[in-house]
C-alpha cells in the first residue's frame, strides 16, 4: 500500500462503511479512516435497523447494491412491520439488532474488499489545492501516517467531529460510547470554506437486564413473518430465527415531577449547550417540558444483542447528571431496583450546512469533496447509510470521467432526503419521515428494487445475474396482473364465497383483479377459487394486491412525478447570477444564488422563490436557448 489513493473516506460510521464498500467495489482504491477499529459501524444510540420512513430507506440501499441490508438481515433478534393498520405507502420494517455482531459483520466485510484499505488514525487536515480560481481537495492529513493522497475525499465524521459530551455539568471532548473525538478537522474545513454548523443530539441510559421486572412491562413480540432487507438474504432461513421478546413502559408523574424539580441541572436548559438537537427525537426532559399535559410518555426497552445483559431504554434520552437519571429511572414501573450500566448523555457536534452541497453530494465550492450522514445535517444511521452509498458511488463516477448520479425526488426517499437538505437546508438534525414525499404510494419497500434497478446498474453495484432476475420480476408481474384480468367467475361460484368474506354480491360475471380492488378481499382470499395466486412468493403476492387496489391513486402520482421530472430536466447553468435576471424578486434571486440550483425543478423548491419567480426563470432560459442574454 502507498500513500496513494482513488478515494478517501473519512470516518467509518455507517455513511462511511457504505461510502467505502461503493468506491472500492466500482473499482476505486480507497481508503477508510476511523479514529478506532473497534468502531466500525458503530451504534452508538438504539441497536435497531429501519423504522418509519428509515426502513424504506434501508430497502432503497440494498436495491442500489448497498450493503446496510444484508448486514441487518443478518443481525437480526426481532422484526416489526410498522403502520400495518395503515395504507401501503407507510408501512415500514424495523429489526432488533445484536449490535456487537452487527458491527463485526460489517468491519469483516470492509477487511474483505480487495482494493479498501481500513487504517486506524486521525485525519486532522484537508489537503486543498487551487487553480484558475477553483479549488480541488488533494487529500489529507492524518497522525500518525502524515499526508494521504486522492482526488476524491468523502467526509463521514458522524457525532465524532469537534464531540462533546454531557452528563449534568460533567462536560468532556470527546464522541459516542466514550470514545475519542475528531478535535482538529474542523478548521481545516473552516480554512476550505466549507460552512460548519454545531448539533446535538443524546442517547438512553443502559440497564442490566437482572435488576429490571419484566412482569411489570408489557410485552412487544415479533411479526409472525419477516420479510428480508436485502435480495441477498435467504428468506427461509431469516425466518428460522427465534426472535427476541421486547417490552413496553411507560412514565408517570413522579417521573415527570422529578424531572422538572432538577429541569435546572440539565445542560439543555442551563445554556452549556449551544447545538440545535432533534425535533422528532428529544429527550425526556425536552418532552417533559413541551408537553405538561401528558401524564405518561411511551418508552421502548429492547436488549442490545443476545450475548449481552444490557437493555436499551428507546424514548428516554437525557442530559441530566446521574443521580437524578437513578431517581427518574426508578420512578418508573419495573425499574424499581435498575442499574445503569452507562449513563445517558447528549453530544454536540460540528457539521456543514448542506446547502453547500450540490444533489451529487459534492461540494460545489472544493471539487472531488463530498459529504455524507450526520456530517450533512441528518439523524439515524439509515440516513446516513444512503448518504454514504451515493457520495461513494458518485465519487467513483467522477474518478472515471462520468456523469454522477442525481436521484429524483419521485425516484425514492434518498432522493427526497438529499433534495430535501441540499435545496432547503436545515436548522435542527433531519430525520426521514414518509410524510417528506409527496410521492408515497410509488415509493413503497416492495417496489425498491424495481424502481431503483437502472440508477444502481449505472453505479456499478448491481450485477449481470441481479439485474436480469429483477427485470424478469418485473415482467412476471406485469403477466400475472394481465392473467388476473382473464379469470373470470360467474355469480354462482363467486357469491358464496363473498358472502363468507362479507362482501356484496355480484350480479353478473367478475374478474380476479376486479376482486381484489374491493377493500374486504385480499389475495390471500383468492387463492381459495385461483390455485396459481396460491403459489406465488409472498412477497410478489403483496406487491400485486397493493397495486391493483391502490391503482388509480399510483396513476395520479405517477402523472405527477411525471410532470416534476420535466421540470428536473430543464437545466440551469451553472455560475448564474440570478440577480442580474430581469424580472426576478430581489429575495428569490439571492436564494437562488445562494443554492444555485442544477434545474427548474431544484429552484421551484427553494425557500422564498414562488411560482411568479420560476416562470420568469423559464422565460429567461428560453431566451437563452434562442440566443438572448440575461438581461432579455
Amino acid at each position: 500500500m502507498t500513500n496513494c489513493f482513488d478515494v478517501i473516506v473519512v470516518g467509518a460510521g455507517h455513511a462511511g462503511c457504505e461510502a467505502a464498500l461503493a468506491a472500492a467495489r466500482t473499482g476505486m482504491k480507497c481508503a477508510l479512516f476511523t479514529l478506532s477499529l473497534d468502531s466500525v459501524a458503530n451504534m452508538p444510540c438504539n441497536p435497531s435497523v429501519g423504522g418509519s420512513g428509515k426502513g424504506h430507506l434501508v430497502f432503497e440501499i440494498d436495491a442500489l447494491g448497498g450493503e446496510m441490508g444484508r448486514c441487518a438481515d443478518r443481525a437480526t433478534i426481532q422484526s416489526r412491520t410498522l403502520n400495518t393498520s395503515k395504507g401501503a405507502a407507510v408501512r415500514s420494517k424495523r429489526v432488533q439488532t445484536d449490535r456487537r455482531y452487527y458491527s463485526s459483520i460489517m468491519k469483516r466485510t470492509l477487511e474483505a474488499e480487495r482494493d479498501l484499505y481500513l487504517i486506524q488514525a486521525e485525519v486532522t487536515a484537508l489537503l486543498v489545492e487551487e487553480a484558475a480560481g477553483e479549488k480541488r481537495v488533494a487529500g489529507v492529513t492524518a497522525e500518525p501516517g502524515g499526508d494521504f493522497f486522492a482526488n476524491r475525499v468523502i467526509i463521514s465524521t458522524g457525532t465524532y467531529l469537534g464531540g462533546t459530551t454531557h452528563v449534568g455539568d460533567v462536560r468532556r471532548e470527546q464522541g459516542p460510547d466514550n470514545s475519542s473525538a475528531a478535535l482538529r478537522l474542523t478548521a481545516s474545513l473552516v480554512d476550505a470554506g466549507i460552512p460548519v454548523l454545531r448539533f446535538k443530539t443524546g442517547t438512553p441510559p443502559r440497564i442490566h437486564r437482572r435488576s429490571i421486572d419484566f412482569s411489570a412491562l408489557d410485552v412487544q413480540k415479533g411479526e409472525e413473518y419477516i420479510t428480508p432487507f436485502s435480495y441477498y438474504t435467504d428468506g427461509a432461513a431469516l425466518n428460522g430465527i427465534e426472535q427476541t421478546v421486547c417490552h413496553v413502559a411507560y412514565t408517570n408523574e413522579n417521573t415527570h415531577r422529578i424531572i422538572n424539580e432538577n429541569i435546572d441541572r440539565s445542560p439543555l436548559f442551563s445554556g452549556a449547550i449551544h447545538g440545535t438537537g432533534p425535533r422528532y427525537c428529544p429527550s425526556i426532559e425536552d418532552k417533559v417540558r413541551r408537553f405538561p399535559d401528558r401524564i405518561r410518555h411511551q418508552l421502548f426497552v429492547e436488549p442490545m444483542g443476545l450475548e449481552t445483559d444490557e437493555i436499551y431504554l428507546q424514548g428516554f434520552s437525557s442530559s441530566l447528571p446521574a443521580d437524578v437519571q437513578y431517581k427518574m429511572l426508578r420512578s418508573i414501573r419495573g425499574f424499581e431496583e435498575a442499574e445503569i450500566m452507562r449513563f445517558a448523555y447528549a453530544i454536540e457536534y460540528d457539521l456543514c450546512d448542506p446547502a453547500a452541497l450540490s444533489p451529487a453530494l459534492e461540494f460545489k465550492s472544493v471539487k472531488g469533496l463530498y459529504g455524507a450522514g450526520q456530517f450533512n445535517g441528518t439523524s439515524g444511521y439509515e440516513e446516513a447509510a444512503a448518504q454514504g452509498l451515493l457520495a461513494g458511488i458518485n465519487a467513483s463516477l467522477s474518478a472515471r470521467g462520468e456523469e454522477q448520479i442525481v436521484l429524483p425526488r419521485s425516484s425514492s426517499y434518498i432522493g427526497t432526503m438529499i433534495d430535501d437538505i441540499v435545496t432547503k437546508g436545515i436548522t435542527e438534525p433531519y430525520r426521514i419521515m414518509t410524510s417528506r414525499s409527496e410521492f408515497r404510494l410509488l415509493l413503497r419497500q416492495d417496489n425498491a428494487r424495481d424502481r431503483l434497478l437502472e440508477y444502481g446498474r449505472r453505479g456499478g453495484l448491481i450485477d449481470d445475474e441481479r439485474y436480469a432476475r429483477t427485470l424478469a420480476d418485473r415482467q412476471w408481474i406485469a403477466e400475472q396482473r394481465e392473467r388476473l384480468r382473464h379469470v373470470n367467475f360467474g355469480p354462482g361460484a363467486i357469491n358464496p364465497f363473498l358472502e363468507r368474506l362479507g362482501s356484496a354480491p355480484v350480479s353478473s360475471g367478475i374478474n380476479a383483479e376486479e376482486l381484489i380492488k374491493r377493500p374486504d378481499v385480499t389475495f390471500g382470499d383468492l387463492a381459495a377459487l385461483d390455485p396459481e395466486s396460491a403459489d406465488m412468493p409472498r412477497e410478489m403476492r403483496d406487491r400485486i394486491e397493493t397495486e391493483i387496489k391502490y391503482e388509480g391513486y399510483i396513476k395520479r402520482q405517477s402523472d405527477e412525478a411525471n410532470r416534476q421530472r420535466r421540470a428536473e430536466n430543464m437545466k440551469l447553468p451553472e455560475g448564474t447570477d440570478y440577480l442580474s435576471i430581469r424580472g426576478l424578486r430581489i429575495e428569490a434571486a439571492q436564494n437562488l444564488n445562494k443554492v444555485a440550483p442544477a434545474t427548474i425543478g431544484q429552484a421551484s423548491r427553494i425557500s422564498g422563490v414562488n411560482p411568479a419567480d420560476i416562470s420568469v426563470l423559464m422565460i429567461w432560459l428560453a431566451s437563452l436557448k434562442e440566443g438572448g442574454t440575461d438581461e432579455s
